[in-house]
Formats: structure tokens, sequence, C-alpha cells
């Protein structure tokens, strides 16, 4: 069963992202906590949503998700951050059936646009992708900027206080 998360599946969620996490090789750097996750997809603000596969009453998949804005369109899309299915149970049709759930969400909304990134060495989830007729950006390059140069460039600004 797929369906919308709630307050309940926290702790569910939070432990599929860290184990995304393990699958791509980035555990270390994985510090969310189950109280930011509830924060992120329940607080006054949400900013974060999630669809959640459920087997046996078990959440055994996830897709977090935000909604973008293109400019040349003017439409909003959804950016979808994590997808992520138990390795017990790929094959079996939960992670379309995510992915056709976000669909569903475009079209009801008017969304124009449904992206996200994949790591270049994933191949099983690329032919995945590829198979459910996705196009692979690749004329774009990611950029991202954290930690010290992130500071040192916020510096730049004049104070808003």
């Amino acid at each position: 069963m797929i369906r919308r998360a709630t307050a309940d599946d926290v702790s569910a969620i939070t432990g599929l992202i860290y184990e995304l996490a393990d699958y791509e090789k980035s555990l270390d750097q994985c510090s969310v906590r189950p109280e930011q996750v509830h924060a992120a997809l329940f607080g006054t603000h949400p900013s974060v949503f999630a669809h959640v596969a459920e087997v046996d009453g078990a959440v055994v998949g996830v897709a977090l998700w935000f909604l973008n804005f293109s400019t040349w369109d003017g439409v909003n899309g959804i950016y979808l951050e994590d997808l992520f299915v138990r390795p017990a149970f790929r094959g079996s049709g939960l992670g379309t059936e995510l992915l056709a759930a976000l669909a569903a969400e475009c079209t009801r909304n008017g969304y124009t646009r449904l992206s996200w990134w994949v790591l270049d060495w994933n191949a099983p989830s690329i032919g995945f992708y590829e198979s459910l007729g996705a196009v692979a950006q690749d004329e774009w390059t990611t950029f991202r900027m954290t930690g010290e140069a992130l500071a040192a460039l916020a510096a730049r600004t004049a104070p808003t206080d």
C-alpha cells in the first residue's frame, strides 16, 4: 500500500533515511534525528512531504519530496529528495508505485515536473528510472556549498537585524 506519511511514520522514515545513506556509501554523513524529520514533515510550516510504502503494516519504502518552481513555465514541480525501498522488497513494484503517487500529485495539482538526482554509479536505479520514461539531464552540473564556504559567503552580506 502506498499512502501519505503520518506522524506515526517518523521513526520508520528516519530509519529508511539511514539505510539509504548506507546504500549510497555516505552513512558517515547522515546525522538527521527523528525530531528533525518530524518538524520538517509535520511542523508548523512543513518544508517536505512524504509517501510511504507499507507491507503487512510495516513501512518498507519512502519517497521524500518538496515543491520546486520552474521560472521557465511559471509552475511548481516536485523535487524527489529521497526514494528508497528496502532491498528485500525491490522488484515488487513499490518503487514504481511511489513514483506513480508523486506523478499523480503533479497531475492533480497542475505541476509540470517531477525531478530528482541519482548517483552516476547507481546503474540499477538509472535503468529503473529510464524504464519508466525518465530522461537524464546530463547537460547540467550540480553544485553544492556547505560548511566554511557557505559561512564565508553568508558573511559577505550586510546584517539584516
